[in-house]
């Protein structure tokens, strides 16, 4: 990464969550972000800002202590929020939560208990997220729209698609033109395709734990990529062009997607 990092000259890093595993964090002062986060990310390309998402393993930890500023003060890289917006102008980048849209986790949590401190009753936080969600992409006036979120919407990995996704989330993004949904959670690499508007779903979550060896068969339509290994993606954006490269752990290009829209100007 710190290589690739180089190469591309790179403004900043994004973390699809999942970040501290596998029960997220104990506190503010757990040494698990020093040990997982400061001394692993030593490259000098990767001492950028890093903006970070919550998954579902940081959930089931302290999950406030991952928002808290005394971790900015400990390594000012790090910004981690439950739903929030980076506007460069040229792209604008909607960290979406979504551990909160899975079902699953409030109703069958036999062995793991989550914190969801600061969610309030589930479907009022949902609400209330879209809403907030859909303005935003409404008012943006980026040339590239792009949504980050802890879980997949569309994926052939070991946890397949989201359905809650697919119902809830997934129509604000069609009808409001966004280019790229990037996830982590599957513990792969993935580029598919939306079958019925121009998304493209990008899986980066193969940090850890890769080499499943499982595929979920059930839906794969628009599957361009699936690597079951460990890696990690890169996104080059210009005023038309979009260029995104999948790598594996020795930095070679697995993968690589490019995009590009026309410039209109006006007389």
């Amino acid at each position: 990464m710190g290589k690739v990092g180089e190469k591309l000259d790179i403004d900043f890093v994004v973390s699809t969550g999942d970040n501290f595993y596998d029960n997220g964090l104990t506190s503010d002062h757990d040494n698990a972000f020093q040990e997982s986060f400061t001394k692993i990310y030593t490259a000098k390309s990767l001492q950028n800002q890093w903006y970070s998402v919550l998954g579902n393993h940081d959930y089931r930890g302290d999950a406030e202590a991952q928002l808290s500023p005394v971790l900015r003060e400990i390594d000012s890289r790090w910004l981690c929020l439950r739903s929030f917006i980076v506007d460069s102008e040229l792209v604008e980048i909607f960290f979406v939560d979504t551990t909160p849209f899975v079902d699953e986790y409030f109703t069958e949590p036999p062995e793991h208990k989550y914190d969801w401190r600061g969610i309030g009753p589930q479907k009022s936080y949902i609400s209330n997220l879209l809403k907030d969600l859909e303005l935003a992409l409404r008012g943006s006036t980026a040339k590239w729209r792009i949504v980050v979120g802890h879980h997949a919407i569309r994926s052939v990995g070991h946890h397949g698609d989201t359905q809650e996704l697919i119902n809830r989330l997934l129509p604000i993004l069609q009808a409001n033109n966004v280019h790229f949904y990037m996830n982590g959670h599957d513990h792969c690499l993935e580029h598919i395709s939306d079958t019925e508007s121009p998304i493209q779903f990008l899986t980066s979550g193969a940090g850890s734990k890769a080499w499943r060896g499982d595929i979920e068969g059930m839906n794969r339509r628009g599957v361009n990529f699936f690597y079951d290994g460990q890696g990690f993606m890169s996104v080059k954006l210009t005023q038309t062009d979009a260029t995104i490269e999948f790598y594996d752990v020795f930095g070679n290009v697995l993968h690589r997607l490019t995009s590009s829209k026309q410039l209109h100007s006006s007389m």
